[in-house]
């Protein structure tokens, strides 16, 4: 080690910022008298630790290590190396923090710079640099350095052979295992995991089995092979046999059974869990969302913040997702403000599931200044947003946000232009469609995937082009799938086209003949051109076939509870409440000119009661209690499993003129923003 006397304060002249950092409320004088330079970098006083270094009379080398090495785990890399720079003298500590600091903070062209201007480096630094190198995956540079070692420990071998192993040049890890002048615990588990991560649980197992010793991370890696491989009952075995189980064991059990669909069982292990964590908490309830159970996935994240335990990322992500699925918007709201208080907002990965909650619970304008306040913007950002606007039937602005993506230097790739050309569908927007579809390959090197076509053929068709869409189906490179006939389908509907809508229909029964809601289209087409007979048919065909036709259902969120209907739902406790308000609102439709649209019941019946069947339609019900309970001024949200009938559509456009509310309702298909008596998808959908 090089010596170094304490150098006078009055010889130095360096000037350096100090980073606008400081944790701790009380006065940085009264702090500085208490601890010293050591304890104030520990619990990352900096400002504190600056001023302390500035004030001393002199300076040792220990000093100048700590004020580097304070800098350097907090990631003011620049601030480290100036400090770096004017040290009088340095030791090896000095050059170690110098080249950890470039390395853990990702400069790793500074780091091999560093590295590069001195030959005298000690083993830990040697290990430092290869494992950058790993890191990034750049075996070849980290393999130059293990072979320019001097000297090896079981780090520089452990370190090597989990790189090969992670990036799957597996031959190369066993070679250099076989190699190893000395084997520990970690070297046989990198060998384990790198085989699980290639998914080679076999291999994985054999080594496994031949471990001279085990520790806790050995058997996490071997169970979480078998949860990935969805082999349940053999990672319950292992984990059964587990001398040594903690947390992470038990997270990997709950999330394989929450991943296989197996909800029961994993909140079993979670409610047995002897303590839990973060990722525990997330993992239950990314579970319950997964699996439709969006309500009770929300009582869990409350039941989470009762226990006191801090929220991470993926709780944030798994929870806002979940607002977003049932459209929780009041929750959603309430998470974005923990998000807030966390200091995550203006990431990327939870200002993305925010962006996303916003947008699905009807809320496009927050969605924007949530969009707005992410700093760096991935294409994942632009692309929510573009499709956000064109869902809620905002073309014009997702067609004018793509067009300032361009100018930022973000290339669209092929979800941008689903969500340009789902924009245009939904706004009649034809030409300008056209033209993005047949420029995306010259102009961003797209080639038009069936999602693509998909677009173009529900464009062309809603237009009444059933001409134009059947020929640009007819020239596609590959065969359509269901999603591209049930465009044709949907289109043939709206301009009661029946041959074609046969003809799609017949197609999309031979690859999806289960699928229930083609069953319906199609009838909804017969009923429209009086054909009960087909009608009739389809009922009949659906029930050889054991078809069942999914329930429609709406709900409304009201003071953070979800409230759902049916057709004519009886089991509401303000039931009595909502029908006379119904049959009030009804009176005064009728005076607007409201006519009930009698042709899509599928039921051969007389007309007065068609009426009655289309009255009590699910959104209706739940439009018509939130008016009665959500306050006014407000905007009413209401969420629909299915699409919105036409009768639906219509009467939602009186309904929000004769109450003065803004009533946005979310159907399987996008969003309507009725206000005023208008729709902002302009009957075009």
């Amino acid at each position: 080690m090089e010596h170094c006397h304490h150098q006078p304060h009055a010889k130095r002249t360096m000037r350096l910022r100090s980073p606008p950092l400081q944790l701790h409320a009380s006065p940085e004088f009264d702090f500085l008298e208490r601890h010293d330079l050591r304890g104030c970098v520990r619990y990352r006083n900096l400002r504190a630790a600056r001023l302390l270094f500035d004030q001393m009379p002199e300076r040792d080398v220990v000093s100048w290590n700590a004020m580097l090495s304070g800098y350097a785990q907090n990631g003011y890399v620049k601030e480290a190396k100036e400090i770096f720079d004017e040290m009088p003298c340095k030791n090896s500590i000095s050059w170690n923090g110098m080249l950890a600091a470039y390395v853990q903070n990702g400069r790793i062209e500074d780091a091999r710079r560093l590295f590069e201007s001195k030959a005298d480096w000690e083993l830990i630094s040697w290990n430092c640099m290869m494992g950058g190198y790993v890191k990034r995956n750049r075996l070849v540079d980290a393999r130059g350095i293990f072979d320019r070692m001097p000297e090896r420990d079981e780090v520089s071998w452990n370190t090597m052979i989990s790189g090969y192993a992670q990036n799957g040049e597996l031959l190369e890890a066993q070679r250099l295992f076989e190699e190893s002048p000395v084997r520990d615990v970690f070297t046989w588990t990198a060998m384990v995991s790198g085989y699980v991560q290639n998914g080679m649980l076999d291999e994985a197992r054999r080594v496994f089995d031949g471990m001279p010793e085990k520790n806790s991370v050995s058997w996490n890696a071997i169970i979480a092979g078998y949860v990935q491989c969805k082999r349940m009952d053999q990672a319950r075995e292992l984990f059964e046999a587990m001398p040594c189980q903690n947390v992470s064991s038990w997270n990997t059990m709950i999330t394989g059974y929450a991943q296989n669909g197996d909800i029961a069982q994993a909140r079993n292990f979670f409610d047995r869990m002897p303590q839990r964590d973060s990722i525990s908490w997330a993992a239950i309830i990314a579970g319950y969302a997964q699996s439709g159970y969006g309500e009770e996935a929300l009582h869990l994240f409350v039941e989470m913040k009762r226990d006191g335990e801090r929220l991470n990322r993926s709780t944030f992500t798994s929870t806002l997702s979940t607002c977003a699925e049932i459209a929780a918007l009041e929750l959603g709201k309430q998470v974005h403000g923990r998000v807030v208080k966390a200091g995550l907002e203006s990431g990327c990965y939870v200002g993305n599931a925010l962006l996303v909650m916003y947008c699905k619970c009807g809320n496009i304008d927050d969605a924007y200044i949530v969009f707005e306040g992410i700093e760096e913007k991935e294409v994942v950002s632009w692309n929510t947003m573009i499709a956000g606007y064109a869902r809620h039937g905002f073309g014009k602005e997702a067609l004018m946000l793509f067009e300032s993506m361009k100018k930022t230097g973000i290339l669209p790739d092929d979800v941008t232009m689903v969500g340009v050309l789902s924009a245009c569908s939904h706004t009649g927007l034809v030409d300008k469609g056209t033209e993005y579809f047949y420029s995306m390959t010259q102009d961003y090197g797209i080639t038009a995937n069936s999602k693509h076509y998909t677009c173009m053929i529900d464009l062309l068709g809603r237009a009444g082009r059933l001409d134009d869409a059947q020929n640009l189906m007819k020239n596609m490179p590959f065969e359509p799938d269901a999603a591209t006939w049930g465009a044709l389908l949907g289109a043939s509907r709206i301009h009661g086209n029946t041959e074609l809508g046969e003809k799609a229909a017949k197609m999309i029964f031979e690859m999806e003949p289960d699928n229930s809601g083609m069953y319906v289209l199609l009838s909804n087409l017969y009923a429209a051109s009086g054909r009960w007979g087909d009608v009739g048919r389809m009922r009949l065909r659906m029930r050889d076939r054991g078809v069942k036709k999914v329930p429609g259902y709406s709900w409304v969120e009201v003071q953070n509870k979800i409230h759902t209907f049916t057709v004519g739902d009886s089991v509401h406790p303000e039931r009595d409440r909502i029908y006379t308000f119904l049959e009030e609102l009804d009176l005064k439709m009728k005076k607007e000119g409201y006519v009930s649209s009698t042709k899509l019941v599928l039921h051969d019946v007389e007309e007065e009661e068609k009426v009655h069947m289309l009255k009590y339609h699910s959104e209706k019900l739940a439009v018509a209690f939130g008016i009665l309970a959500i306050p006014a001024g407000r905007p009413i949200r209401v969420i629909k499993n299915l699409r919105v009938c036409e009768d639906c559509h219509n009467a939602m456009k009186h309904i929000s003129k004769i109450v003065g509310r803004l009533i946005i309702l979310r159907d399987s298909h996008r969003f309507h923003h009725f206000n005023g008596g208008q729709c902002s998808c302009g009957d075009y959908w």
